[in-house]
């Protein structure tokens, strides 16, 4: 499309003139351009200039429109001349200062006028007269105004003012310029339209070119006015036109006449085209396209000039394919159904730039071949070449002339047929049509590759890849051809894989690169192309150099490969072949797709081997060459380096330097090592490995000739893919071993069993360990029958249920500690720490793994460990022990032979502490907290201020064996704390440690009294340090360390508040029968504030009671308040005393004492004790957290 004329290409855009004030001119002239539709100007400095746009015409120039007599059908440079050169408006800019200026102003102002109208009077142009202001002062009388408009003739709306001082002023004088110049350029435009469709209508014209060019000018006309619907119809009723004249044009040569009439008509469809795709019509756009291309299908021309033919049809298709994708922002819609006529639908590629793209490149392919033809029919090209020099466009759209001088005028002499033909096979010479063969494909496979069309983008880079090919560029020609033969081997297209893999076979050879093209080659003769598929094909026309697919071409290039094997060159190039200096190993994995040409399968027998035990494994190989294939010898590979070997061939005799080199090396014979063409080639041989763990075939090396190899990688039967091209061929399928079961289960790979160890591995605990102790497990090593040399002795912890040793949570009890069991060292005898010196000793210890190097020991020696565990929470465990050693004690790289012991260990709670608080004996604080009827779930408990409480902390021991105990105290971190509050014990210390027997519990008593009123008092922890009991019946103390272990138990944190109240009794500790002793009712007030109390007494049975019974005290603040009562005990034993109760009025609290304080015993007599001298226990501060 960038060939066309840019006035053909772009929509026609209105041409306006400005004459005079020429400092105006680009303000105008950026306002026109920015209008919508644009406008373009013209600005002439003067009138003087307009006559180089608008000459004046003579008589001769007229033609009458009946006149039949035309010397083509569209002036080449018409439509230029309306867009550049002829103005629709001239606008004539006169000054305000000359236009109301003394009379020589005035007369040259109408002179100017009168010049102009004389001028674009005979043109239909429209004249528009523009008063620049001179200044904001400026004043024009309305008669000379008057005057101005009567000698322009001129409506008042085309008199204009235009005032560029005045922003405001200029921007309403722009726009009203815009609204004048599209209004008269509409009339211009409309008024010549309307003069050429007289002539249509009444048909004033005897030449079918008139009508062609009429309806041309009246489509143009309607473009410049965005009159698409009647410049379409004008535009069709030319085509139609032209296709008239087809048979009737006779004054130029048959030849250039069908050049003109085509090239009219390409420019006619281009412009009809472009109507309808903007427009939206699409399916009209393209059923249009094919009518184009069937009208004038069968206008070709002579033999020799047919070549012009198919240029012209490539250019139809591409420009067409230009325009779709112009116009694909706009139309997005294509339609699913097929369209078009009965005998021609429409499919879904004619709406797909992509189809177009590779249509050109296929008729200009024909072009291409056509211009050979010409080439060899003109024999005497070069003796013609040089007239074509001056051969020129002639004024007509597809016309040329030969262009003469004449003194000093130039002149157009018409062509003859034959002068056109050489002129246009000069220039069709000069073009590379190859390039832009690939450049059109390039387009088409780009664009079905964006429309997910893999198929349709692989046919249009074969096509690419071919061109390439012909332009000797090997290069790139093989880089496509490898693409697209890798899409045919997965879609299974054998016949033109064939022709891409010759294509590539012919460019390895062009490239010297000997290895791709054996493997070409190679490839090319395994494809399953049988006897019957010799006969031609469909493009056996246009088959590449591989040839025809056939079995005999397959059997001529299997002949052509092993020949450059043994060292026979190819097609007289000597250094194409395989030599020593050059030598040739292929590579065949399990997605090459030289599998059809060798396949290797490898079954062991037994998938369990004992080591040193031979085992069978069975070798097969398979070959789909058309030919058989001698190999020389085969060459096993293993994973397993020394349990490599070869297999020769007993009919080929191997140099004695190839035995030379393999001397030491393994070697099996075989009777014949031929493969058949798809028959398996079966070979059992004994395996044996010394060395435990994996043994699998890794490869099959096949030695064919001096310098050629073949590596196949090995299969396993039992997971072998089938080959791809072949698994539907019509062939004889067999198994590759005789045994059938083997063939589906069998395996490239077995497993060798380790050596039976004879070294004893003792893990020796017993019993549970505790949480928080090392538990100590003893771990021996005995050399039985096996000396032990680099030995290694491996630990693993593993939790019993699956969850892991490490703690997610760092708020779990016991945060401190992020593993829930943790290895924290191995002792060596006789207390040998865990490192130790040498460089073959190993030590390395984490958290749940542990590695230690075992010193070597001969036969009956032992040697032992002791590995250290604490338990930080209560968690069964697993310990794996694994004891790895080698016999070989020179070679350290020597296989080991392992050993393992694994042992189940239960992480137990040693001792479980609680706590409670009490209030002393005969003695309640009231507290305000306490007496809330509504209980808060997480309420802090309550700890009267300045009044001792008691703790009583209980230790019970959980596990089945007897706990030692050495103290218990509170311990606080924080010494403010210790100002807050203090704590004593109550009782003596233990003189020895106690022992605390499984289920039972031990208990202390701690006294707490808080010093300050908080909210939050933390009081600290309870520390606890115990040890396995090591008396005579412990039996699991042989696994345990003697270390104390500390248990801490936190203690809450609790609220301190002032009581207001304090009860206590007072009563001595026992009563004597008829003996009286007094009972008293203490009752303290904390407070500022005067305390009403109630109190009341119920006599009791045993007791004569003497005192107040109801009655109610007022006790003053900061004081206390006692009752006195005087008992005397009537019966003897355990008996209550008088139950007193007493109410706070102001706190509405019940005091009643508990039983156990309103008990008393009561002796029969005065008893009579011993009491011994004890010292005191001082109370002991503590802080708490």
């Amino acid at each position: 499309m960038e060939e066309y004329p840019e006035e053909l290409r772009t929509p026609p855009v209105s041409l306006v003139a400005l004459v005079g004030c020429t400092e105006q001119h680009a303000l105008i002239s950026t306002h026109l351009n920015s209008e919508q539709p644009p406008i373009n100007t013209l600005a002439l400095p003067d009138l003087s200039k307009i006559l180089l746009f608008l000459p004046a015409k003579s008589n001769n120039n007229q033609q009458p429109a009946d006149s039949s007599s035309s010397n083509g059908l569209l002036k080449r440079d018409w439509l230029q001349k309306h867009r550049t050169k002829t103005p629709a408006v001239v606008a004539a800019l006169f000054s305000s200062f000359h236009v109301a200026g003394d009379p020589a102003q005035w007369l040259q102002v109408c002179s100017d006028l009168d010049q102009l109208k004389a001028l674009i009077r005979s043109r239909n142009t429209k004249l528009l007269v523009i008063v620049v202001h001179s200044s904001s002062k400026d004043e024009i009388s309305e008669d000379r105004l008057l005057a101005l408009r009567k000698r322009a003739e001129v409506d008042a709306k085309y008199l204009l003012f235009f005032n560029p001082n005045d922003p405001f002023e200029l921007k309403q004088s722009l726009s009203r310029l815009g609204t004048a110049f599209a209004e008269l350029a509409m009339v211009y435009y409309r008024d010549e339209g309307r003069r050429i469709k007289t002539r249509i209508e009444k048909k004033a014209f005897n030449s079918v070119d008139l009508h062609v060019r009429y309806c041309f000018k009246v489509a143009v006309y309607a473009e410049f006015r965005r009159d698409w619907v009647e410049a379409l119809k004008f535009y069709e009723d030319a085509y139609h036109a032209l296709r008239e004249t087809v048979a009737t044009l006779t004054r130029l040569p048959g030849i250039q006449r069908m050049v003109e009439i085509k090239t009219v008509a390409e420019q006619l469809h281009f412009k009809i085209s472009t109507l309808l795709l903007h427009g939206g019509k699409l399916t009209e756009a393209v059923k249009w396209f094919q009518q184009h291309c069937a009208s004038y299908r069968r206008l070709v021309g002579s033999p020799e000039n047919i070549f012009l033919h198919w240029e012209w049809v490539s250019r139809q298709f591409l420009v067409f394919a230009e325009l779709l994708e112009t116009s694909s922002a706009t139309i997005q819609d294509i339609p699913s159904l097929p369209l078009g006529t009965a005998e021609r639908p429409l499919t879904e590629w004619e709406f797909r730039p992509a189809y177009y793209y590779q249509s050109a490149a296929h008729y200009l392919k024909e072009k291409r071949g056509a211009l050979k033809l010409a080439l060899s029919i003109f024999e005497t090209w070069n003796e013609i070449d040089n007239s074509v020099e001056s051969v020129v466009p002639s004024i007509y759209v597809g016309q040329f002339a030969r262009l003469l001088e004449q003194g000093n005028d130039l002149a157009m002499q018409p062509l003859t047929d034959e002068e056109y033909t050489y002129y246009a096979i000069s220039e069709g010479k000069r073009f590379q049509d190859s390039f832009e063969i690939v450049a059109l494909l390039k387009k088409s496979y780009e664009s079905y590759g964006n429309l997910k069309v893999p198929r349709m983008a692989s046919l249009c880079a074969f096509q690419i890849a071919r061109e390439y090919f012909s332009l000797d560029d090997f290069s790139n020609a093989k880089q496509m051809f490898d693409g697209l033969a890798n899409l045919y081997r997965q879609e299974g297209w054998v016949t033109v894989l064939w022709e891409v893999l010759g294509y590539l076979r012919e460019c390895s050879r062009r490239l010297g690169e000997l290895k791709d093209f054996i493997e070409y080659s190679l490839e090319m003769a395994a494809l399953p192309v049988l006897s019957g598929v010799d006969t031609q094909h469909f493009r056996a026309k246009e088959h590449g150099p591989g040839g025809l697919a056939s079995l005999s071409q397959r059997e001529m290039m299997h002949k052509e490969v092993f020949g450059l094997v043994i060292g026979s060159p190819i097609k007289d190039d000597d250094n194409f072949k395989v030599t020593a200096d050059n030598p040739l190993h292929l590579e065949i994995d399990l997605v090459s797709p030289l599998r059809s040409v060798l396949l290797a399968s490898v079954a062991f027998h037994e998938q369990i081997i004992k080591p040193g035990v031979p085992s069978l494994i069975t070798l097969s190989l398979l070959s789909q060459l058309p030919l058989t294939i001698e190999i020389d010898y085969l060459e096993v590979q293993f994973n397993q380096p020394e349990c490599n070997f070869y297999i020769i061939n007993a009919q080929r005799s191997l140099s004695d330097t190839v035995l030379t080199e393999r001397q030491g090396c393994r070697l099996e014979s075989a009777p014949s090592l031929a493969l058949l063409t798809n028959k398996w080639l079966r070979l059992t041989y004994d395996i044996k490995s010394e060395q435990s763990g994996k043994l699998e075939c890794i490869s099959i090396i096949a030695k064919m000739g001096s310098h050629f190899t073949i590596c196949c990688r090995a299969e396993s039967p039992a997971s072998m893919d089938d080959l791809p091209l072949w698994k539907f061929e019509a062939r004889v399928e067999t198994f590759p071993t005789k045994d059938p079961a083997l063939a589906f289960s069998g395996q490239k790979a077995a497993q060798v069993e380790e050596p039976d160890p004879q070294v004893d591995l003792l893990v020796g605990a017993s019993g549970s360990a505790l949480v928080g102790e090392s538990f100590m497990v003893p771990v021996t090593i005995t050399a039985g029958s096996h000396a032990i040399h680099f030995g290694e002795l491996k630990i693993n912890l593993v939790d019993v249920r699956g969850g892991g040793l490490f703690s997610p949570s760092e708020s779990e009890p016991f945060g401190l500690d992020s593993h829930h069991v943790e290895l924290l060292g191995i002792t060596g005898p006789e207390g040998e720490g865990e490192s130790q010196p040498g460089p073959d000793k190993i030590a390395k210890i984490q958290q749940s793994f542990g590695l230690l190097s075992v010193p070597s020991l001969e036969v009956g020696k032992s040697w032992s460990c002791k590995l250290e565990i604490k338990w930080h929470r209560p968690k069964p465990i697993m310990l794996f022990v694994s004891l790895g050693y080698s016999l070989n004690g020179n070679d350290l790289n020597a296989q080991k032979t392992n050993v393992h012991k694994s042992l189940q260990i239960e992480g137990k709670v040693a001792i479980q502490i609680s706590h409670r608080f009490m209030a002393p004996f005969r003695r309640d604080a009231l507290l305000l907290s306490r007496t809330n009827t509504v209980t808060v779930s997480d309420q802090l408990g309550s700890l009267p201020l300045n009044e001792t409480t008691v703790i009583l902390v209980n230790a019970k021991n959980c596990c089945e064996v007897p706990l030692q105990l050495l103290s218990m105290s509170i311990e606080v971190d924080d010494n403010n704390i210790e100002r807050s509050c203090s704590a004593q014990f109550g009782g003596q210390d233990l003189l020895g440690c106690a022992v605390v027997m499984p289920g039972k519990e031990f208990k202390k008593v701690f006294t707490v009294i808080p010093k300050v009123d908080a909210s939050k008092l933390t009081l600290g922890s309870v520390h606890l340090k115990w040890r396995r009991h090591s008396g005579i019946g412990d039996q699991s103390g042989s696994t345990s360390t003697a270390s104390w272990v500390s248990t801490e138990h936190k203690l809450p944190e609790v609220n301190v508040e002032l009581s207001p109240l304090v009860v206590s009794l007072e009563c001595p500790p026992y009563a004597v029968l008829g003996e009286p002793f007094t009972y008293s009712v203490k009752i303290r007030n904390h407070t500022e504030l005067l305390q009403e109390v109630k109190f009341s007494s119920a006599d009791a049975q045993s007791f004569v009671l003497c005192g107040p019974h109801n009655d109610t005290a007022f006790i003053l603040p900061k004081s206390e308040h006692i009752l006195h009562y005087k008992i005397v005990a009537l019966a003897s034993g355990l008996q209550q005393l008088p139950r007193v109760s007493l109410t706070s009025v102001r706190y509405s609290a019940v005091f009643q004492p508990s039983t156990a304080a309103a008990t008393v015993f009561v002796f029969p007599s005065k008893p009579c004790f011993k009491t011994d001298d004890a010292k005191e226990k001082q109370m002991e501060p503590i802080a708490a957290d």
